[in-house]
């Protein structure tokens, strides 16, 4: 299995002709970002302009059966990361701020103690919601190519929305142009479907009806007619988010076809708008409405903010947190998913045994097995663990010597999302010479996937010339998960819903080691399928 020679040529002008439609394209059907501000200009409260995000011109090769196998997949890691989460036990002895990564990463120390906390109290909300997004690199071994993950992110898995306008851009690109039949390969038949903005949704309309509903079957609709419009879904934002198209999209959706309304709100907006009813003991969730003397009701609490320390720039944000998680709202996701999704449970995950105990032992499978969706089989984790590769704590013994051995084949990862946290090849050595045997524990060691050489693509950027580069693309797959769980009898009683589908495609220039879209790292993609 091999990729083709890519992009296919084009003159100039037919070059500049797909420029000039995607970027129109783009502009139209809201595939955009707010403007960056400059010399420290203070946004407009109102946006006044925006840009179109960044793409790649042509889709980019990818293999199909590597395409499917990724999809596939998905169901099983919804399932091990809601059964991660439902184990406290287990993300106490990693993530403790007394024994554990807390100890020494203050912000995973601030939100463990913040879960703790709350856990001795008593939690009121049984339910979580994940939705997830689990990303893949092309690794090309002497055998050929196959799928490595790169992580598996557990809050705020952006672009659902912006996945699927890329998806949109390059299929009426095909529809307009033919792209002037350069290629026999860019058909209708190899640019799959996209519903990305769908299943997140979904997820969230499960949630919401679970919140009004609880003893609802998960299969009976919502009527729109008889929602109460004084409940609504909760997004916490950054303040002045550039990407907040993506966001948007989401909220129109669940309004249009649902019937649901959602309000956004940043953590320092909350402190003041947020409280709990404690009267009668339903820790409802308020949040006050300037339109209205009547406070809104929140169901779900969608995170889109409070991914990153600097989310948190005093303690008054964690007591928002915290208010927040008391809260009889369902949360997406929770302090404990969130936590599942740090960079050291992937690793422990992938020490021998430990994926097995949450996907084959019975304690989470209580159900026969021919009736049980969600049971599995040693298949399956194979499957999972074929798409991992070598990783490591750098306190564990030999961890440190093992590093710097086979420094110019590894990445350090700390307990960090959004891009720009990672330290790659050259810079390992110098980097650990500043680490302390404490410090340590907070990064994880992991091997570099070994990308595909060859591939290009024109990455089109707002305000600045187009290039034509190398490339690396990173995969992504959707899901989500509503679920809950007790433990009686070393038994674990557990409900689940769950789902998957839609992609995400990032692209960016070989010569960078970071991808994150918003950061400016990568261009919004999507895939034509080979084989």
């Amino acid at each position: 299995m091999s990729l083709p020679k890519w992009p296919p040529n084009l003159s100039d002008d037919e070059l500049a002709e797909l420029k000039l439609q995607g970027a129109t394209y783009a502009l139209s059907h809201g595939f955009c970002y707010l403007p960056v501000v400059v010399n420290g200009q203070i946004p407009p409260s109102i946006p006044a302009a925006a840009i179109h995000a960044p793409f790649a011109l042509f889709p980019t090769p990818f293999p199909r059966i590597l395409f499917n196998h990724a999809k596939s997949l998905q169901q099983v890691y919804n399932v091990l990361y809601a059964r991660v989460a439902s184990d406290e036990e287990f993300l106490d002895g990693i993530l403790s701020a007394d024994t554990g990564v807390g100890r020494v990463d203050t912000f995973v120390g601030d939100l463990w103690r913040i879960w703790k906390e709350l856990r001795t109290e008593g939690l009121i909300q049984p339910l979580q919601l994940g939705i997830f997004r689990s990303d893949y690199l092309l690794h090309d071994t002497p055998e050929g190519l196959g799928l490595k993950q790169v992580e598996f992110n557990t809050i705020s898995a952006s672009f659902g929305a912006l996945s699927q306008g890329v998806d949109g851009l390059h299929k009426f690109l095909l529809s307009s142009s033919g792209y002037f039949q350069c290629s026999d390969i860019i058909n209708k038949e190899n640019l799959p479907s996209n519903d990305t903005l769908e299943q997140i949704v979904q997820g969230l309309v499960q949630a919401h009806k679970a919140y009004l509903s609880p003893d609802s079957p998960p299969h009976v609709a919502l009527d729109p007619s008889t929602l109460n419009s004084n409940i609504r879904i909760l997004f916490v934002v950054q303040p002045n988010e550039r990407n907040v198209f993506d966001q948007r999209f989401l909220e129109y959706e669940l309004l249009e076809r649902h019937g649901i309304h959602v309000i956004r709100r940043t953590f320092d907006e909350l402190e003041t708008q947020a409280v709990l009813q404690e009267s009668d003991g339903s820790r409802k969730l308020l949040v006050s409405n300037k339109t209205s003397s009547n406070p809104i009701e929140i169901s779900v609490v969608y995170y889109r903010a409070g991914y990153t320390p600097t989310d948190f720039p005093s303690s008054k944000q964690f007591e928002t947190r915290k208010k927040l998680e008391r809260s009889r709202a369902i949360k997406c996701p929770s302090i404990a998913l969130q936590l599942a999704g740090s960079k050291k449970v992937q690793a422990v995950l992938s020490k021998p045994g430990v994926v097995e105990s949450f996907l084959l032992m019975d304690k989470w499978d209580r159900a026969a097995r021919d009736t049980n969706p969600h049971s599995f089989c040693a298949k399956d984790v194979d499957n999972l663990r074929e798409s991992w590769v070598d990783m490591w704590g750098l306190e564990e013994e030999g961890g440190i010597e093992r590093a710097k051995e086979r420094a110019m084949n590894l990445v350090l990862k700390p307990q960090r999302e959004g891009g720009g946290n990672n330290v790659y090849k050259a810079a390992i050595l110098p980097f650990l010479e500043t680490l302390s045997d404490k410090e340590k524990e907070a990064w994880i060691a992991m091997e570099l996937i070994r990308v595909p050489a060859g591939v290009q693509n024109w990455l089109v950027r707002s305000g600045s010339d187009s290039v034509k580069a190398n490339i690396v693309s990173e995969l992504g797959i959707f899901g989500w998960a509503l679920f809950g769980s007790k433990l009686q009898d070393d038994q674990i009683s557990m409900s689940l819903q769950e789902g998957s589908g839609g992609y995400l495609l990032r692209t960016k220039g070989e010569e960078s080691d970071e991808g994150g879209v918003a950061t400016g790292f990568s261009v919004l993609d999507s895939v034509i399928l080979v084989d």
